[in-house]
């Protein structure tokens, strides 16, 4: 038994419309079936042989190889199955996943893991805008699941976000948390300006004390929080395994413009 292999023949600037590259979506289909699925390629719909080299299989994985930037919306509401990314990935990575695992081994784009309801999407280098967060119109952005990040992530991490965990190694940028409504966000350096921006619960850990903190949020001095300990055995699980930032951190509540219960943990 194997996976199917996908090898993109070259890059292109156009938009490509990936959601139909998914493990649980592809196993088992004969090899002409495959060739034959049609991509969205700007304004075109174009045959997937005509933009790689596809070799079939029946397990529940997928191999893509030569990625790029432009191409998005891969593992688009997967749910079951490995997704093994090497290159690039466009915007909305693992969009409404809820299980499986997606592992890029590359950079991501906006709106990676934009409403997630579950399994584990592993980015190696960088992740744009919005990671994890709410499409425009929607009340809640991800909802459950688990995301790690090797490198840096950009604004609004977290955006809306109800559930979950995003462990991030680098630093986020403005707004991280913003409007966020529950879960965990953690990265071992700091932020941009901004965090907790009308958060009203869960909870941000910053390695690093953020670029400007709001006004919002109360300071409620140095604690030793024992959940902190669970989350950090939860880290050291992972592959490959994170260090807490810390245990005894330093607690700002907030925000108090929307009269949230949020919490921004800063390392001591």
């Amino acid at each position: 038994m194997s996976g199917v292999r996908l090898r993109f023949r070259q890059p292109t600037t156009l938009p490509v419309d990936a959601r139909e590259l998914a493990p649980d979506q592809l196993a088992g289909r004969p090899q002409a079936e495959l060739e034959a699925l049609t991509l969205l390629v700007g304004n075109r719909r174009l045959p997937l042989a005509e933009l790689a080299e596809v070799t079939a299989g029946d397990r529940e994985e997928l191999v893509i190889e030569g990625s790029f930037a432009t191409l998005d919306r891969l593992g688009h509401g997967m749910g079951r199955g490995l997704l093994q990314i090497y290159g690039d990935a466009g915007a909305y990575l693992g969009q409404g996943m809820s299980g499986g695992r997606i592992a890029l081994f590359g950079s991501a784009g906006v709106y990676a893991a934009a409403n997630m309801r579950g399994g584990t999407l592993q980015v190696a280098a960088n992740v744009g805008d919005f990671l994890g967060a709410a499409l425009p119109g929607d009340p809640a952005g991800m909802e459950e699941g688990t995301v790690l990040v090797g490198r840096d992530a950009g604004d609004r991490v977290g955006d809306r976000m109800r559930r979950g965990l995003i462990a991030v190694r680098g630093r986020l940028g403005d707004f991280a948390a913003s409007r966020m409504i529950g879960g965990t966000i953690v990265t071992l350096h700091g932020c941009g300006a901004d965090p907790g921006f009308a958060m009203r619960r869960g909870s941000l850990l910053l390695g690093r004390t953020p670029d400007h903190l709001l006004a919002t949020f109360t300071n409620n001095g140095s604690q030793e929080l024992p959940w902190l300990r669970l989350l950090e055995r939860q880290l050291r699980e992972q592959d490959p395994p994170l260090d807490l930032p810390a245990t005894r951190v330093h607690r700002w509540t907030g925000c108090a413009s929307v009269g949230g219960k949020g919490e921004i943990l800063i390392a001591d």
